[in-house]
């Protein structure tokens, strides 16, 4: 990571030392087939008698984020630094924070503060605000790679033509759209609880605006904007998907996306979407000297901006998996809008995938978007509408920039940025086969908790040591509730790691060490769904500084340490993807999203290609870290089939 980099890190003391790079990695840890099932029981949470639709039924009476007990917080962020750090400096720790619990010192006033805020009627969600602003907006690093995720489609068997396929998606898409536009999306639900839904009215028609210090949400009328864009070869174009009152059929679609393509030609138009993968400063700049270079740019830039959604039409044809999520992760830099919430991507051969923008939408929502379409597709539940094309339906419009000389140079230095910011980054696929959720579900333990095991022993095998390690856990439960951190290194955590690699340890000691290891996990992550982890609650705490004050805890290099992600990890889980992640946040650590499917665990990896962590080098550090992926699957294979077994005998 560069200095540059290093130092946009580091927030202000009213925000949080969290890596900013990882609080855009918060994609929440929940199956989306489980979100989206409707509640087994009746819901505690009342009806809103006034809700505008379904959707929206329950929001208004979803419990509030609750600010945790201080000692409680602190307990806790003393157990999950223990393991990390030694004994003297697990001391200094100790003692700054028993400094700052004290009565008449610095934390009861900032809790005093924090929960007058939380109980201002003014304030739907504490955290809200601060968290928008400091992990999102104001974070100044390019969006691609750092913020933006990605879904990588399995492919389609009926349709292999990117026109066909391009069409398919959209039209499926547009029927999410109009369950959210007519508020009749069933909500979510965890353990037959609703989820908060406002984070879908940034689905649609939404774009991240670029200004300084912070970027910004423009939210247009889903109702009355009824186009998309297309993008083909740097060029975009507008397909309003409304033609004489009705809305054009697969068919229709197929049609003008296939005139895209012809009239898009060979030759590639100066790619204005490069700009959008510039720092947000330079963007900022570079948009200014867009809309001066020419009167008509406004409208042009307008009109992506307002679009439902873009559809990227690559002229790349990836074959392997690694191949498709890299296309899928970034593109080539300059056949996207970065700043668009959805980006449906179908490559030339048929295959597609989805890149998301979650300043203000967690991946929980896209990724149950994303189900939608391929599982509507893939079941023939998608309404195709008639298979005729009326006439004189009218061409695709292309958008024409015009660009001076600062515009061109501005685009030039973008697509070079893009190009060396890549170059330095490396991600690669680990499509495991040896087993999935049902034959963990057989050793009776969470199949989350278990993957997380694996990923834990992974890092030792690679390293000898445990470092800190996120995992994302979703709060929607509560009015606006977004992420916190569950952290998934424990003192149990390590005992386990280090017996599985001791050859001296037995079978039955290890499993009993697994089950301590998974219980403790479990527990943190059943105190963060709650609103009861620490990050989120130290961030507050932090925010409710006032500028002459400073809190030697936060201060101490422990929490700056223990918060360096070096494993940035999160789970969604879907049969209908190929492939699921997002990039490094830490210039020494891995970014690694898995998917636990019934028969197979998936493991995205990313890392920069010259990874140095604690002053060892590793040239093929990416690589080296899916092999001992699949090396811990394995040694936990083979140790959960032998207790199988051995109960079987019972």
């Amino acid at each position: 990571m560069s200095l540059r980099m290093l130092k946009l890190r580091n927030l202000n003391k009213a925000g949080s030392t969290t890596s900013a790079l990882m609080m855009n990695r918060n994609i929440a840890n929940m199956t989306s087939r489980r979100m989206a099932t409707a509640a087994q029981t009746q819901p505690k949470t009342p009806v809103d008698a006034n809700a505008p639709g379904p959707m929206l039924r329950f929001q208004n009476n979803l419990p509030k984020l609750p600010v945790p007990a201080l000692q409680g917080t602190l307990q806790k962020y003393l157990n999950s630094v223990r393991p990390l750090l030694s004994d003297e400096d697990y001391k200094q720790t100790e003692q700054l924070v028993k400094d700052f619990e004290a009565p008449g010192g610095l934390g009861p006033k900032l809790q005093e503060r924090l929960v007058a805020h939380a109980n201002n009627p003014e304030v739907v969600n504490w955290l809200e605000d601060w968290w928008l602003d400091q992990a999102y907006m104001g974070y100044r690093d390019p969006v691609v790679i750092y913020v933006s995720y990605f879904f990588y489609y399995k492919d389609d068997k009926l349709r292999k033509l990117p026109a066909t396929r391009a069409a398919a998606i959209t039209t499926a898409a547009l029927e999410f759209k109009q369950q959210i536009v007519g508020q009749t999306l069933e909500p979510e639900y965890a353990k037959g609880e609703p989820m908060c839904m406002d984070s879908y009215k940034y689905m649609f028609n939404n774009c991240r605006m670029p200004k300084k210090p912070s970027d910004y949400e423009a939210i247009y009328d889903p109702s009355k904007h009824s186009h998309i864009i297309a993008i083909r070869k740097n060029k975009f174009y507008v397909i309003d998907t409304i033609h004489d009152g009705q809305q054009l059929s697969t068919s229709e679609l197929e049609l003008q996306f296939q005139r895209v393509i012809e009239s898009a030609g060979e030759e590639k138009g100066p790619a204005i979407g490069a700009l959008t993968a510039e720092n947000r400063d330079i963007w900022t700049d570079s948009r200014e000297l867009l809309l001066a270079a020419n009167p008509n740019n406004k409208n042009a830039l307008n009109q992506i901006e307002s679009s439902s959604f873009v559809v990227c039409l690559d002229d790349s044809t990836p074959v392997t998996r690694d191949e498709g999520v890299r296309d899928c992760w970034h593109g080539d830099g300059r056949n996207r809008f970065y700043d668009k919430p959805l980006q449906f991507i179908v490559f030339d051969n048929g295959k597609a995938g989805f890149m998301g923008e979650h300043s203000c939408m967690d991946g929980t929502a896209t990724c149950r978007l994303n189900e939608y379409v391929c599982e509507g597709l893939k079941n023939k539940t998608v309404n195709h509408g008639p298979e005729n094309v009326r006439s004189a339906l009218p061409q695709p419009a292309e958008i024409k920039f015009h660009l001076d000389n600062k515009v061109e140079q501005a685009v030039q230095t973008a697509e070079s940025n893009f190009d060396s910011l890549i170059a330095k980054n490396e991600m690669t696929v680990l499509a495991y086969q040896g087993y999935g959720k049902n034959l963990i579900k057989k050793f009776k333990s969470s199949p989350d908790g278990f993957t997380q095991m694996i990923i834990q022993l992974a890092y030792y095998k690679m390293f000898g040591v445990s470092r800190p390690t996120y995992e994302s856990a979703q709060t929607r439960k509560y009015q606006r509730g977004r992420t916190e951190t569950a952290r998934s290194v424990t003192t149990e955590s390590v005992a386990f790691v280090k017996a599985m690699e001791d050859p001296y340890v037995d079978n039955q000691e290890k499993i009993g060490l697994l089950r301590k290891a998974l219980k403790a996990q479990g527990a943190y992550m059943a105190d963060c769904v709650n609103g009861h982890g620490v990050d989120r609650h130290l961030f507050g705490l932090k925010n409710s500084l006032q500028p002459n004050e400073e809190a030697a805890l936060f201060k101490d290099p422990a929490y700056s340490y223990s918060s360096h992600w070096y494993l940035s990890t999160s789970q969604l889980s879907s049969e209908n993807f190929d492939g699921y992640g997002w990039g490094p946040v830490v210039g020494d650590g891995f970014g690694c999203a898995y998917m636990i499917k019934n028969n197979a665990l998936q493991f995205n990896i990313a890392s920069l290609k010259d990874l140095e962590v604690h002053g060892k080098k590793f040239v093929n550090g990416t690589h080296h870290f899916k092999q001992a992926l699949e090396d811990a699957a394995n040694d936990l294979r083979d140790l959960i089939e032998a207790d199988i077994a051995s109960d079987a005998k019972l």
